[in-house]
């Protein structure tokens, strides 16, 4: 399996929302419960470190970066997002994506990536880990999905080539 990484556009959305709706399904990977439309996503989103990746002409994944805060002192601090399309998953493009994002973020100065993820969630803990992320601990009861208290890992990578 041959895997492209490309930046993600507009053009794109259609498919990465697909995806972002799988996960959303999936009860594991978002407390968002409806994908939201590209504006409001995009906005949501820093226009840079933007990623899909194909299998041949077949969108299979998508990584992008959230701000964790307006405030000037965070300006090198991104979340991550980043999912598959559930029949491509486990076979490595999580990994490709993920490090292609963390290069991505280095060169656009970013100097800190976290991410929040479901304890249940193990293969997005083991990608990340995998990745030179660590867990920093859980947020217990940080936020309700349908109703039902949910805790989060908070796992955190420092790059060691911006912001030193």
């Amino acid at each position: 399996m041959k895997i492209l990484i490309t930046y993600l556009k507009e053009i794109h959305y259609s498919e990465v929302a697909k995806i972002y709706q799988q996960g959303i399904d999936g009860g594991n990977s978002t407390f968002e419960t409806k994908v939201p439309l590209f504006e409001t996503w995009d906005k949501n989103h820093l226009n840079h470190s933007r990623l899909v990746a194909f299998e041949k002409d077949q969108l299979v994944g998508w990584a992008a970066l959230s701000p964790v805060s307006e405030r000037c002192v965070y300006e090198g601090v991104a979340e991550v997002s980043i999912y598959i399309e559930n029949e491509f998953q486990q076979k490595g493009i999580g990994k490709l994506l993920l490090a292609e994002l963390i290069i991505e973020s280095e060169k656009n100065g970013i100097w800190s990536l976290q991410a929040g993820i479901f304890p249940e969630n193990k293969p997005s803990i083991q990608l990340h880990l995998a990745n030179g992320f660590s867990v920093l601990g859980e947020r217990e009861r940080i936020g309700k999905l349908n109703g039902i208290w949910k805790n989060t890992l908070l796992l955190y990578r420092r790059s060691k080539q911006t912001g030193i």
